[in-house]
């Protein structure tokens, strides 16, 4: 029992571990990919829709080399998860383009607590004073780390709430489909990759000459700039599928806290590889940001013991009560027995 314990938190920390690495590897390698200063590939959305091919080919190589069986899900389940997970992208993609910098990152942090809101909402989920302090803790951190100027206009508001609302949505129905279909993470992308590649690459091209003024058929290809896409698609595969893992295996809830880190460490090697500015502010918003992880980490572990007790007691109790109606539903018939010889 304590083996199959520690080999499950081993495998939750390598999939947490391998979504920051990717997710953070991504960062960098699409900010060479797209700055002014690398290759000027400014079509995000496009982009995103090579990431969804790519990885729609693995899991297809996959489920016919045998590595991961195929689950039945309902069609209309997938369209509509794919629905709300591109206009995830494209309410993203908008909002950082019509807002400020300071106002996008807040509408990031405003995720936990609107992830919290819909869980309470849609699944009755409540937390510990201990969780949400924490939850405070980390956004406060992470708010200073990142938070500069913030300006505000009713057409960015309006993207960064349709933003906000999809991603959370999408990441709590991650969870919930893979729980009502038992089926795993990687299964699961393999279905839905292939309905957000097609439409993106469809609709891609449309989104981005709306947000630069550029069109992706104008651009000039080279070798230096096809080897930053096929590195952003490799990260992509594994960034999406460790995303998909930590959700099964955490709560949407967790993969926003644990996420955070991804900033902290892209503030960091922002800092190591561009020369980016890194202030006492910075340093003490990711101070601020890991304690609150911390405390998070530690919040969640009390209220797994909590439940743990609750359900032994639980246990303990009922097998208390199958003895005792087990004594009532005997006692009874001993004195009808000794009725009926009376009566004899």
């Amino acid at each position: 029992m304590e083996g199959e314990k520690k080999s499950s938190a081993v495998s939750d920390v390598g999939a947490w571990a391998m979504n920051v690495v990717s997710s953070v590897g991504i960062i960098m390698a699409n900010k060479q990919l797209m700055s002014s200063g690398g290759y000027a590939f400014s079509f995000a959305t496009t982009l995103t829709g090579f990431h969804f091919a790519v990885t729609a080919l693995v899991g297809l190589v996959s489920n016919a080399a045998g590595y991961s069986a195929s689950k039945h899900v309902p069609m209309w389940e997938l369209i509509w998860f794919s629905l709300v997970a591109n206009t995830s992208i494209a309410g993203m993609n908008f909002s950082l383009m019509l807002n400020s910098v300071g106002f996008y990152q807040i509408s990031k942090l405003s995720m936990i607590p609107v992830v919290c809101i819909l869980e309470w909402i849609l699944h009755n989920k409540n937390y510990s004073r201990e969780v949400k302090i924490a939850v405070v803790v980390v956004v406060i951190g992470v708010g200073v780390c990142t938070v500069t100027d913030v300006q505000v206009n009713a057409k960015g508001f309006l993207c960064a709430c349709v933003a906000v609302l999809s991603t959370s949505f999408q990441q709590i129905t991650i969870g919930s489909l893979q729980k009502k279909y038992s089926i795993g993470s990687f299964e699961l992308l393999s279905k839905t990759a292939p309905i957000q590649a097609v439409s993106l690459i469809v609709l891609g091209p449309f989104i981005d000459y709306v947000l630069n003024q550029k069109s992706v058929l104008d651009y000039k290809m080279t070798s230096g700039a096809l080897m930053f896409i096929l590195l952003s698609c490799l990260l992509a595969v594994f960034c999406n599928v460790s995303q998909y893992l930590c959700i099964g295996r955490f709560s949407a809830v967790s993969f926003q806290v644990l996420g955070h880190m991804k900033t902290v460490c892209v503030l960091i090697l922002g800092w190591v590889l561009f020369d980016s500015a890194l202030t006492l502010k910075n340093i003490m918003g990711m101070f601020i940001a890991v304690l609150g992880m911390v405390v998070y980490s530690w919040a969640v572990e009390i209220g797994k013991q909590a439940n743990a007790k609750t359900m032994n007691m639980k246990t303990s109790l009922t097998e208390e009560e199958i003895r005792l109606l087990k004594e009532g539903a005997e006692k009874p018939k001993a004195k009808d027995v000794e009725l009926g010889k009376s009566e004899g």
